[in-house]
């Protein structure tokens, strides 16, 4: 990094929407061409994922070239979160959502030139730490095993596995406490 690295909170998503658009299909670029990957399916995620309470995302800019980001927003209350997870979480109590309870983070992603370089795990604190919801939930490709203990390493614990949609990957739910 330049030295001149900034992170910018951001809760219209429709004034960053290129920068979340171009980011993804950067980092994504490997596997773009996969029918769960593609920049319109990821579209069409990302526009579900800003409808959610207290939609924020933070954004990540070395002088002006963004680094990555994340996105979020709370649970709310009858949110089918934690719906499919195997195993079930039969918990009611640990599932109940209040719109205060938990911050949903859809994703965080870094940019190549930037990975091994803290930005990640900063764009990540800076969103989590400035929340006032209780946890934090996130999912993590089950083939990626460095990156789920990137999350551990970070305070994270595994809750169970999902498969958000029919030809999404296997999906390792994890949560972490915030408070």
């Amino acid at each position: 990094m330049t030295g001149e690295f900034q992170l910018r909170h951001h809760t219209d998503p429709a004034a960053i929407r290129d920068v979340l658009l171009d980011v993804y299909a950067e980092v994504y670029a490997a596997v773009i061409h996969e029918p769960f990957n593609t920049r319109k399916r990821f579209a069409q995620r990302l526009d579900g994922h800003v409808t959610g309470p207290r939609w924020e995302a933070v954004v990540g800019y070395d002088a002006a070239e963004p680094v990555g980001y994340i996105y979020g927003c709370a649970l709310a209350p009858g949110s089918k979160w934690w719906a499919d997870l195997e195993p079930p979480v039969i918990d009611a109590e640990f599932t109940a959502e209040t719109s205060q309870r938990t911050l949903a983070i859809f994703e965080l992603m870094v940019r190549k030139p930037w990975r091994g370089t803290g930005a990640a795990h900063a764009i990540h604190e800076e969103l989590v730490t400035t929340r006032l919801e209780q946890r934090s939930s996130l999912a993590v490709d089950h083939e990626h095993p460095r990156v789920r203990a990137m999350y551990e390493r970070w305070g994270y614990r595994y809750v169970g596995a999902e498969r958000p949609f029919p030809d999404a990957p296997l999906l390792d739910v994890m949560v972490r406490d915030l408070r």
